[in-house]
């Protein structure tokens, strides 16, 4: 089988952005020393003799030195190699100076100007090299726009560093997220099995579709609002099954359309947590309100549940140091960074968590 030798259409968008880059800065260079130049063709001649040694001297520098040096924590061999690459550069430039283009410089400007004398072009080649003003012009002319070029590259790297560790993070917190549901549910669906209840088998169905939910459906970055929300009432009504009449639940929703779209199981966990904490650690009577309403893109999702007669200091705990709740903010802070606000309230009877959620301002984690 042959390789494919052609480059793929990622990699020739790279090319392009490299290639425009570099035509950007030929083009500047030409606006600007074509100033004191006879006319502009001579100007975008000597830029571009120039040109091979500014690119030259970035791909080296951002693309094997600091590729096999500093990102493998080769700080000696890299600081030399940087260090090498800056003069080499910069005697390169300066030579190219001297042997080529001011030379055709001279020329040009003596054809128009017979009497015009250039102090840069007196003594030895020597003198020229070395004097200090003629090295430091160039160091600063071959260094301007290559740092430029490596400061967005060190940007570019950072921020798919970023990404990346956000991506990694983002899977960790679903990963714990699945198994803490399966458990909680799982054990719901043994009680039942042990009173040998008719209702084992909607709970066996039920459960089957909130996982195919979350092992096919939430492996996206967003989701539809109406589904997610779907998926909390199908969760609702298998806890509905455990507890029969010995909880009151009300779910009021307004505004919901198929339009808005959320990043999948932020709702769920809190839903669950309110059963966890509240009805299934309350002996009496026991009651859930749930509140979700949605305009113009902005959620507002409030749920509320009864707390457990007992004085026990570790009950309010378990509230706040939940594993849903836990993940819930912490996705949030990644998800919707400033477009978020999730508080808790707690009362002698009551515990209730209030999300506010901007939908359209989610941020894009890269694949």
């Amino acid at each position: 089988m042959r390789p494919n030798v052609y480059p793929t259409h990622q990699a020739r968008i790279r090319i392009l952005q490299h290639a425009a880059f570099w035509i950007v800065v030929l083009i500047i260079l030409t606006v600007i020393y074509g100033a004191g130049m006879p006319d502009y063709w001579i100007a975008i001649g000597v830029v571009a003799l120039f040109l091979p040694i500014h690119i030259a001297y970035f791909y080296s520098i951002g693309y094997v030195i600091i590729p096999k040096f500093f990102n493998r924590k080769k700080r000696i061999e890299f600081f030399v190699l940087l260090i090498a690459a800056v003069v080499f550069s910069t005697l390169t430039f300066r030579l190219m100076e001297i042997f080529v283009a001011d030379p055709i410089i001279y020329s040009a400007v003596k054809k128009t100007d017979p009497t015009f004398i250039w102090k840069k072009l007196e003594g030895s080649f020597w003198q020229q090299l070395t004097k200090p003003v003629y090295l430091i012009s160039a160091f600063e002319q071959t260094n301007i726009f290559v740092w430029i070029a490596l400061s967005v590259k060190f940007f570019k790297m950072w921020f798919e560093r970023r990404q990346a560790a956000m991506e990694a993070e983002l899977n960790f917190l679903k990963g714990q997220l699945h198994p803490h549901f399966l458990f909680n549910t799982l054990n719901n669906l043994y009680a039942l099995t042990l009173n040998q209840s008719p209702q084992s088998p909607g709970v066996v169905l039920g459960l089957a579709e909130i996982l195919r939910y979350m092992l096919y459906e939430a492996n996206t970055d967003v989701v539809d609002l109406e589904r997610d929300i779907k998926i909390v009432e199908s969760y609702i009504e298998l806890e509905k099954i455990r507890y029969e009449e010995r909880l009151d639940i009300n779910f009021s929703i307004n505004g919901l359309s198929n339009e808005y779209k959320i990043a999948p199981l932020l709702i769920l966990p809190l839903v669950e947590n309110a059963f966890k904490h509240g009805a299934s650690e309350q002996v009496g009577q026991a009651w859930i309100n749930i509140d979700l309403r949605v305009k113009n893109n902005f959620l507002k999702f409030k749920i509320s549940n009864s707390k457990p007669d007992r004085p026990d200091p570790k009950d309010s705990r378990n509230h706040h140091t939940s594993i849903g709740l836990a993940n819930v903010r912490k996705r949030l802070e990644i998800l919707y960074p400033s477009a978020h606000q999730l508080k808790i309230l707690e009362e002698d009877e009551v515990f209730a968590v209030i999300l506010e959620l901007e939908l359209d301002k989610k941020i894009e984690i890269a694949s």
